[in-house]
C-alpha cells in the first residue's frame, strides 16, 4: 500500500519519494467531522483513492492499476445535499446541484476520487473531494488537492487499489 502524505500546512504532497507543491482549498482546512458542504476546505484524515477519470482528448491510454475510467462531456459530480444522488457521480443535465466535469481547463483532466463522505455520504459533509490538478494561475481549490499535471500523470501510474491520500497538518 502506497501512502501519499498531503499536508495543507506546508503546501506540498509526498509520495514516491519525491515532494511537490500543491494547492489545498481556499477555505482551509478543517477535520472530517466539521467540513460543511461549500466551505471550501480541504477535509484532514485518510482518504482511499477509489479510482480515476481522465479526459481521453488530452491524455494518453494510462498503465495505472486503479480503476479508471474516460470522462465524457456529460459527466458531472452531484454536490446538493438534497439530491438522492450526492456526493456520486451524475449525469447531466442533472436537476440538483452538480459539478461539471468535463471542463475547458485543465483541472479535471485528471481526477483521483478521494473516499471522503462516500460510505454512505451524509448529506452536507462535503462532495467532491478531489485529487486533481493545479490551475495555471495557482489559485487554491473548493476543498480538493491540487498538483502538478506532470507529477499526477506519472504518479498515476504508479497508483494501485489499496493506496491512499493521507491529508494532515503534522
Amino acid at each position: 500500500m502506497t501512502i501519499i502524505h498531503a499536508n495543507p500546512a506546508t503546501g506540498t504532497v509526498t509520495g514516491f519519494g519525491e515532494t511537490h507543491p500543491a494547492r489545498f482549498g481556499k477555505g482551509g482546512y478543517c477535520p472530517a467531522a466539521e467540513k460543511r458542504e461549500g466551505d471550501g476546505k480541504t477535509p484532514l484524515g485518510t482518504w482511499p483513492i477509489r479510482a480515476a477519470l481522465l479526459r481521453p482528448d488530452r491524455l494518453p491510454t494510462p498503465t495505472t492499476r486503479l480503476p479508471w475510467r474516460w470522462l465524457r462531456p456529460w459527466d458531472g459530480w452531484s454536490d446538493s445535499p438534497h439530491d438522492p444522488a450526492y456526493n456520486r457521480p451524475i449525469t447531466t443535465p442533472h436537476p440538483h446541484s452538480h459539478e461539471q466535469l468535463w471542463r475547458t481547463d485543465h483541472a479535471y483532466d485528471i481526477i483521483l476520487i478521494l473516499a471522503q463522505n462516500d460510505s454512505p455520504p451524509t448529506p452536507g459533509l462535503g462532495s467532491a473531494i478531489f485529487c486533481h490538478l493545479t490551475q495555471p494561475d495557482t489559485r487554491p481549490t473548493e476543498g480538493c488537492v491540487a498538483l502538478a499535471g506532470e507529477v499526477l500523470a506519472r504518479w498515476l501510474n504508479m497508483l494501485a487499489p489499496g493506496d491512499v491520500m493521507v491529508v494532515g497538518v503534522e
